[in-house]
């Protein structure tokens, strides 16, 4: 057996210098945090020392050797040629394990080769399911692997789980979260057709008129689509509130006059394929974006995270002040919106998860998302 030690600035590091060195058999011994440099212990910088072994055969040269008897007489030694060329023949065999070892990691680059004690295991294995960015996911387990031997390893799956659970909460400090703040009368609900905008809005709308009491108005731009307006209109009724269609700028302040002593108005726009830029003007062209307006951007959680993002950068020439998740009741996988959250630095005025209005929404907290990825709260 050949035991190394080896230390590194994070663990995803000591795993890749393990890999390179003793190969995908090699099995994970001790590891802890340890402090190297610094000035009379200030400064120190933070690593990884992790001790791994790997069960290494016999190289033939050596079983050969083994089989010999000793036949040097007392006062002999070796012939010094001999030696060398034991020597080099074993230098040939690591060399040759080496490749051999370079070229199955070649073959499978997929192999998950980081291993970490007891609940890290397990908590490792959530949040890659989960599919929290390696980047993320390495920098909470790092933190993680300090608390769990700063705090004494062995401690039970629930400490492990509320640190992680803080770790996570700490990634996204200083992002603004919640619903309609009321300091603005206008809320513009934009996005992608299919994502729930028009149901949304009708929840935000029920919300504001029965929780808060106040005195609320739709506006719609949503012409495109097949019996939007109808349907709208039925949340209109239902909820007693007066609703006015636009069909350009001009109808927007008109309507915006018209509603003028009332409390919120929300706005419903057209879902588009605002992957392209050119859809997103055409907003400009029917909604007056200033000062009074905040606008929420809705996106499914069933999409793929690499669509979101360019979604939202689209949006960037009108600006979005936050964003809504909907259909997390359709997904199992929600670290997408994390990963959005994080990268973009911005912030969840609601999630929702599912058809009912007024129900089926909860305003967004860092608590509430970092509950639904670690499976807390999802209902």
């Amino acid at each position: 057996m050949k035991v190394k030690k080896f230390v590194a600035p994070s663990m995803p590091e000591a795993m890749k210098m393990i890999r390179a060195e003793l190969g995908n058999d090699a099995v994970i011994l001790n590891s802890k945090v340890v402090h190297k440099g610094g000035f009379f212990g200030l400064f120190a910088k933070k690593n990884i020392e992790v001790i791994a072994a790997v069960d290494r055969p016999p190289s033939p040269t050596t079983e050969k050797r083994k089989k010999q008897p000793n036949t040097t007489f007392l006062g002999e030694r070796p012939n010094k040629l001999e030696q060398k060329g034991a020597a080099d023949k074993d230098l040939l065999h690591e060399i040759s394990e080496l490749k051999s070892m370079l070229k199955q990691l070649s073959t499978n680059v997929t192999v998950n080769f980081e291993q970490y004690p007891g609940p890290l295991h397990e908590i490792n294995v959530l949040l890659t399911e989960q599919e929290l960015s390696n980047e993320l996911r390495q920098k909470v387990m790092a933190e993680l692997l300090e608390k769990w031997y700063l705090h004494g390893a062995g401690a039970p799956a629930e400490h492990t789980f509320n640190w992680t659970r803080e770790i996570l909460l700490k990634q996204l400090e200083g992002i603004p979260f919640g619903g309609i703040s009321f300091q603005k009368k206008f809320i513009n609900v934009v996005g992608p057709t299919g994502v729930g905008k028009t149901t949304t809005l009708a929840k935000i709308a029920a919300e504001c008129v029965i929780k808060h009491r106040k005195k609320v108005a739709f506006i719609t731009t949503d012409t495109y689509r097949i019996a939007a307006i109808d349907q709208l209109r039925t949340y209109a009724k239902i909820l007693d509130v007066p609703l006015e269609v636009c069909y350009n700028i001009n109808d927007f302040r008109l309507a915006k006059a018209k509603f003028s002593a009332y409390d919120i108005v929300l706005i419903d726009t057209a879902g588009r394929n605002f992957r392209n830029a050119q859809y997103v003007q055409d907003l400009k062209d029917v909604i007056d974006f200033n000062d009074e307006v905040e606008t929420f951007l809705v996106l499914a959680l069933t999409a793929k995270l690499s669509d979101m993002k360019e979604i939202y950068e689209q949006f960037a020439l009108i600006h979005v002040d936050k964003l809504i998740f909907t259909k997390i009741d359709e997904t199992s996988h929600y670290g997408a919106m994390v990963n959005l959250i994080a990268d973009c630095k911005i912030g969840v005025a609601y999630v929702t998860n599912g058809q009912n209005v007024p129900d089926d929404i909860v305003e967004a907290s860092p608590e509430t998302v970092i509950n639904i990825l670690l499976g807390v709260d999802r209902t």
